[in-house]
């Protein structure tokens, strides 16, 4: 039998009354903190706290605590006078290879496998990541990370995105290899390309973070400055130039709550293994592979073929191509290898901006491919566009400030 649709309303009404009960809404404090952390007058205030103490922690943690404090202590006083002890012939090449620079007094500037390789992954690398991990999970499963997606949509919808791109934005702060992923939460083909993209260029993983906390630690901020604006201004060229459409953000905010002890250990440290089976092989092998190809004259040589390019348009030494090699392995191996090389304080800038936005590294472009090959092809064709472009304006602006 086929029923009117009066009459599947009242049957509707009739469970309606026998199963649900109504009760007095009692307004609670989370119930009051989600509202004003999703509204902009009072959301953005505590969006910015918010992110402030983000920063304020895992500098202090990462850089000052650990690495500082016990890590430097560690390889620079123990580990490293050992390594320069026990092997033999500091003039032979595999000395050169695995211990790096005999007259070396730190394993950041030795540059060895052994030493400076061990050193950016296990000083440097992993208490910044363990604290980014930390932090972002507790984020996340304490129900602010929807909010935030709310609190953003606006300004991210100008450049073609939603407020949930700000997810892997955020993952990519920790890691890329995820972030890359996590755009499959996004709805259009063009969002997916556009976050990819600017991913890939202008969001520093957490192991360059680190690393750039070691090395330019009083120029971290202008740095971030300048890829937050290449974020947003190339974001808004490719959202005007690539056609699809910008759905509007449907997201569900669940109430505020404490996270489970149990699930933030638990995804801790599946984040961190995941981390360090990626992240560890291609530091060491990138320090193998450059003092290699040192050896070979074969970095001297391209520093010599590519140094009008280098000085002339970026304004950065020839010396950058050595680090730049290595960017393609490890991002923070490169900028770790910009510490020994001579340059002014806006070289250095520029070297670091240069490398952040430089091709990602071959984790990350692994993974890209998995999104598929047209989609790769595009997004390296547009990185190469913004390296030249945003490279030589960063320079332009350098030379008329009168510090390039």
């Amino acid at each position: 039998m086929v029923l009117s649709s009066d009459a599947r309303w009242e049957i509707v009404d009739l469970i309606t009354r026998r199963t649900v009960t109504y009760g007095t809404y009692k307004q609670t404090l989370g119930d009051v903190l989600g509202e004003l952390t999703v509204k902009p007058l009072t959301g953005i205030p505590v969006a910015v706290a918010a992110l402030f103490a983000f920063w304020s922690i895992f500098g202090s943690f990462a850089g000052a605590l650990v690495t500082d404090g016990f890590m430097v202590k560690l390889f620079d006083a123990h580990w490293l006078p050992w390594l320069q002890s026990i092997w033999p012939d500091p003039a032979s090449w595999h000395y050169f290879v695995f211990v790096g620079d005999p007259l070396a007094d730190n394993c950041f500037e030795a540059f060895g496998v052994l030493t400076s390789g061990l050193f950016v992954s296990i000083g440097v690398v992993l208490p910044a990541i363990l604290i980014f991990y930390l932090m972002m999970t507790v984020l996340e499963d304490s129900g602010y990370l929807p909010r935030l997606a709310v609190l953003v949509d606006s300004v991210l919808h100008r450049i073609g995105l939603h407020g949930y791109a700000i997810v892997p934005a955020i993952l990519g702060l920790g890691c890329n290899v995820p972030a890359v992923t996590a755009t499959r939460i996004l709805e259009t083909r063009k969002q997916r390309f556009i976050m990819m993209s600017l991913l890939a260029i202008f969001i520093p993983c957490g192991a360059q973070l680190g690393v750039m906390l070691e090395v330019i630690p009083d120029m971290v901020g202008m740095v971030f400055l300048c890829l937050i604006v290449g974020f947003c201004l190339f974001g808004y060229i490719l959202n005007k130039v690539i056609p699809g459409e910008n759905p509007e953000i449907l997201v569900d905010v669940p109430p505020y709550h404490w996270p489970v002890k149990e699930n933030v250990a638990k995804k801790l440290l599946n984040r961190t293994k995941s981390f360090l089976k990626e992240a560890v092989p291609f530091v060491l092998f990138g320090v193998l592979l450059v003092n290699l190809l040192y050896l070979g004259g074969v970095i001297q040589a391209l520093a010599a073929f590519f140094e009008p390019l280098f000085v002339t348009w970026f304004g950065v030494p020839k010396e950058t191509v050595g680090p730049l090699i290595a960017a393609f392995l490890r991002k923070d191996l490169a900028i770790a290898q910009l510490s020994v090389i001579p340059m002014t304080a806006y070289q250095m800038f520029a070297s670091v901006v240069l490398i952040s936005i430089y091709f990602p590294c071959v984790a990350t472009f692994v993974v890209m491919l998995r999104e598929g090959w047209k989609e790769l092809c595009a997004a390296l064709a547009v990185l190469l566009v913004v390296v030249f472009a945003y490279g030589g304006l960063i320079h332009a602006i350098g030379i008329l400030l009168g510090v390039a």
